[in-house]
């Protein structure tokens, strides 16, 4: 990197000196449109298939592709095929040896369970880093990629869209200039999960396929046997590899909710999951199984001019009930989710990304005046090219790690109360009955101490807090 850097720095002295001489346009050399070499970001790819595949389609062209990493060379097969000269690598940490002279910028789109060692990785090599969400799969995560971008300076950004579209900067400005008066709640819902949650874990003895390395795919998670129940989207629906539904959407959904009430950490959580009933009339344990359904409160403390509120997150299909307000034929959110911000003068609806936001009822919209704009708008025309423009030094990030760690952090936390729900434990001395065979400690309100990374009020679930990698990988920032 400083190489290229000395290069470039070479190469805008002697362009001086020659502007004595004469000035050519840009246009003039390379037709319209046309990027130079030199202005090109050079991105490799920690995942190159599913969703890696739309954020190669928004950098192509205006960026260079530089390497492909992918542990399935099945789910990357059309990314291969579409770009045959890409260089291309199944283990991240031999692609930033071999090709990280030629790499300014890394996207990592692998699961949830690995987005916090290729990320860290390729911040040490110096590489900008774009994130999908949710940043990490766990808090201690979170804080190591936030110790490391401070470190490393490098530019960041999460993979939560919302953040650059401008019907999330209105919507906060709307919220921000009282719109409604005082926002003390917020309901946010979702549809998912649409993948199986609430199942027992596949039994062994599946033959791994050929063209996927599973090794690697599980990465610091622990070892299991191989199913095809996890690949390719299964995963978000097992904790060793996933954050469920909550962790799936919520970066999306709540994103403009964080943004426009300036939140912070959150102080308390707790949450209700649903059942899950064996064949033979029993309760079901499937602890590496995420739950159906959840309805989790989250907590946040007064800042600045806003009061205390709290989040009222709703997933499987629940949903808060329709507030009174709404017409009997008007939409209620989308397929996907919505959000129902309430304050102490009126509520706003919005769908997902605080996109189609509105007064309830409707008809105050009529005389409505929307506040005079205060946030910033991208122009870029993607979420990913923000980021792009920002490594080259054209403006920041719409969710840099400052912003997205806290953010995830608040969802994770949720987690933490939607794990402890069926935490099973007797207590000491106590005989199970057939009415009551198990004490549920984990279902309590359960307060948490940021500065120190712990819940205070129940022990066993400050081991979410964290993970034990598998020998041969490490977080050391």
């Amino acid at each position: 990197m400083k190489k290229r850097h000395s290069r470039r720095n070479f190469l805008k002295t002697t362009a001086k000196a020659a502007i004595a001489f004469t000035i050519v346009p840009r246009h003039v050399l390379g037709g319209a449109g046309h990027i130079p070499p030199s202005d090109r970001l050079n991105i490799a790819f920690i995942g190159a298939g599913g969703k890696a595949a739309d954020s190669i389609g928004k950098l192509k062209g205006a960026e260079r592709l530089a390497a492909f990493c992918d542990v399935d060379d099945r789910r990357a097969a059309d990314t291969y095929q579409q770009y045959p000269d890409v260089p291309r690598f199944k283990d991240f940490r031999k692609m930033l040896d071999a090709a990280g002279r030629d790499i300014d910028a890394v996207v990592i789109s692998t699961p949830d369970h690995t987005h916090a060692v290729a990320t860290l990785a390729s911040m040490q090599a110096g590489k900008h880093v774009y994130v999908e969400k949710p940043l990490t799969h766990n808090i201690r995560e979170a804080r190591a990629l936030l110790e490391a971008a401070r470190k490393y300076k490098v530019v960041t950004q999460m993979g939560n869209q919302g953040a650059s579209m401008d019907c999330n900067a209105e919507l906060a400005e709307w919220v921000q200039a009282g719109a409604i008066g005082k926002v003390n709640r917020v309901h946010v819902w979702t549809n998912r999960p649409v993948w199986p949650q609430g199942v027992p874990t596949p039994a062994p003895g599946e033959s791994i396929p050929s063209e996927l390395d599973w090794d690697l795919w599980l990465g610091p998670a622990k070892e299991r046997p191989f199913s095809a129940r996890y690949l390719p989207f299964g995963w978000r629906g097992w904790w060793d590899f996933g954050t469920g539904a909550l962790g799936d959407m919520g970066c999306h959904l709540i994103d403009p909710v964080y943004r426009a009430l300036k939140l912070t950490v959150p102080t308390a959580v707790e949450a209700s999951a649903a059942t899950v009933w064996s064949n033979d009339f029993q309760e079901a344990d499937y602890p590496d199984s995420c739950p159906p359904a959840s309805i989790v409160r989250i907590e946040f403390p007064a800042r600045e001019k806003m009061p205390a509120c709290e989040l009222l997150w709703y997933d499987g299909g629940v949903r808060p009930m329709r507030p009174a307000e709404l017409g009997a034929n008007e939409p209620f959110g989308t397929w996907d989710g919505g959000v129902l911000f309430e304050g102490t003068k009126g509520k706003i609806l919005c769908n997902i990304f605080g996109d189609k936001a509105t007064l309830l009822p409707t008809s105050k919209m009529k005389d409505f005046k929307k506040p005079k704009p205060t946030e910033l708008r991208y122009s870029a025309p993607s979420h990913q090219m923000v980021w792009a423009d920002a490594c080259k030094g054209k403006g920041k990030t719409s969710s840099p790690f400052e912003y997205a760690v806290p953010l995830t952090e608040a969802l994770l936390i949720g987690n933490l109360a939607v794990r402890c729900y069926d935490f099973k434990k007797l207590k000491p001395g106590k005989t199970p009955t057939s009415w009551a065979p198990y004490d549920y400690p984990g279902r309590v309100r359960l307060e948490w101490d940021s500065a120190n990374l712990r819940i205070t009020n129940f022990e066993e679930a400050n081991a979410f807090v964290g993970r034990e990698y598998r020998t041969g990988w490490s977080l050391a920032v």
